[in-house]
């Protein structure tokens, strides 16, 4: 239940940052944030990361919405068992749910956050849950898993091994 809440926060995190770029900053225009860092500007996208598939916007929302129901019955099945494995299942699954409502609602993603010192793509607050839950959840599964979703099942080689 807390990782729906926490889901459900980040969710709602993500929609309030586009609903207040959206009404206070004009289309294109750039608002400083955090001085030679960041700054926001509203831009929208159709497309997925680096407005790839720009064109297919309802494709890339079917994408979303097959993947937010597959995270959340990860979720709820516990495909991992570890309270940090569940947290990088819920950080992809609002990130996904975060932009699928934008694309289902309005047709395009709105994106703010624009890195000044490189040439990088303007992002939302969903678009930072699905890096950092994948990159998490990458890591997770290589290093983690073995040690944290033990599940006290033996194979026969280890059996046979133990004899």
């Amino acid at each position: 239940m807390i990782y729906a809440i926490i889901a459900a926060a980040l969710v709602a995190v993500d929609q309030i940052v586009k609903y207040l770029v959206m009404t206070n900053i004009p289309l294109g225009e750039h608002v400083p944030f955090i001085p030679y860092i960041l700054e926001l500007t509203y831009v929208t996208n159709t497309g997925a990361a680096f407005s790839i598939f720009s064109d297919h916007t309802w494709a890339l929302a079917l994408v979303s919405l097959a993947m937010s129901v597959v995270l959340a019955l990860a979720l709820w099945k516990g495909l991992f068992k570890h309270p940090l494995g569940k947290l990088t299942i819920t950080l992809l699954l609002a990130g996904a749910v975060g932009n699928l409502i934008d694309r289902a609602l309005r047709g395009f993603v709105v994106d703010m956050f624009n890195v000044l010192f490189m040439r990088f793509a303007v992002f939302n607050v969903a678009d930072i849950c699905v890096v950092v839950g994948g990159i998490a959840a990458g890591l997770y599964y290589l290093f983690l898993w073995d040690k944290l979703e033990s599940h006290g099942e033996s194979t026969n080689d280890d059996a046979e091994s133990d004899s």
